[in-house]
């Protein structure tokens, strides 16, 4: 089959895009397909550059924000119901991550070129990654999820309702991007401006503590439960992306009435939200056994070091069959 994998782009997740797209399209030729990449800040990415590519590691911090906007000077990404990639490919393979490849544009252009793609859709994929919204539908579906109030909001007010310590995050951007734990009422203000500049809404939200799990859901069907247990006290960037920064267990150590419990929240939230393909519902285990849903993430990584392919291989699932059951599942 001939395929299109998107990777790259222009958002802070840029580099860890291309080790997803870069492993999910060695994987998809390894089950016989042929293969091109397709890179919306770029262009087509041909053997050398993918070989250098390839060299190359995630790194412990996003690029920085000029390196980001040298990339959007030449952004390619509405021309891409027009490109011959996009156009003459049976499916698209969709590793991109945040910003227009996470939001929901980019699915809207493929929509436009007729062409199949891997993942949710448009509608799906920005309200997912709308963290209010997102929230929204959580407490309509019945999946807990954590006390939350959007900026501008006083300090006083969101620590009265919240507390300390509480979270400050941009509302739109994953893999922890911006994201702070205010501890003191000092380091608020300083936080939301931290927040403000990767999206133009802030979100602060009650700090949960305790464990960090993640829920894997294959068209609809959730996948082994995972636990995350990180050598700092959240599962930040450098975590995520460096190895050695945390310690993954799937499946979790949990009660079978636990892990039916938080796979039944995971499954109804991939249903509130309409989403499809795979998706990664992420929880908080508080100490007195209370699951907080945090987020939905539409497109989630497929690095060497991602949540998703460990749980695909507890439940005795390969990457490389793993990759094929995506496009299966574009094509149904």
């Amino acid at each position: 089959m001939l395929l299109t994998v998107l990777l790259g782009g222009t958002s802070s997740e840029r580099n860890v895009s291309l080790a997803s797209g870069l492993r999910m399209a060695a994987a998809l030729r390894e089950a016989g397909h042929t293969v091109r990449l397709l890179d919306p800040a770029t262009g087509v990415i041909d053997a050398s550059v993918e070989e250098l590519w390839r060299s190359r590691s995630v790194g412990a911090a996003p690029p920085s924000v000029g390196e980001l906007a040298a990339l959007k000077l030449n952004d390619q990404t509405p021309m891409l119901p027009t490109h011959p990639l996009v156009r003459d490919a049976e499916c698209v393979v969709l590793a991109l991550h945040g910003g227009q490849g996470e939001d929901g544009t980019v699915q809207a252009l493929l929509d436009v070129a007729g062409v199949r793609y891997t993942g949710s859709g448009a509608m799906a994929t920005a309200i997912a990654m709308d963290k209010d919204m997102t929230k929204r539908i959580l407490v309509h579906a019945g999946v807990p999820t954590a006390a939350w109030r959007m900026t501008p909001v006083d300090v006083d007010v969101a620590i009265g309702a919240l507390a300390l310590p509480l979270i400050v995050k941009p509302n739109r951007e994953g893999s922890t991007v911006g994201l702070t734990i205010v501890k003191q009422r000092e380091q608020f203000e300083p936080a939301v401006a931290e927040a403000h500049r990767f999206d133009r809404e802030v979100m602060c939200e009650t700090f949960v503590p305790g464990r960090e799990l993640t829920v894997p859901v294959l068209a609809g069907v959730a996948l082994p439960v995972g636990e995350i247990i990180p050598v700092k006290e959240i599962y930040d960037y450098e975590c995520k992306y460096t190895p050695g920064m945390a310690r993954e267990e799937f499946p979790a150590d949990l009660t079978p009435e636990q892990t039916a419990q938080v796979q039944r929240y995971a499954e109804k939230a991939y249903v509130a939200l309409k989403l499809k393909g795979c998706a990664r519902i992420d929880f908080r285990l508080n100490p007195e056994g209370q699951f907080y849903c945090l987020e939905a993430n539409t497109l989630p990584g497929m690095t060497a070091l991602s949540l998703v392919p460990q749980s695909a291989a507890a439940a005795g699932v390969s990457f490389v069959e793993f990759c094929d059951r995506l496009v299966q599942d574009a094509l149904r």
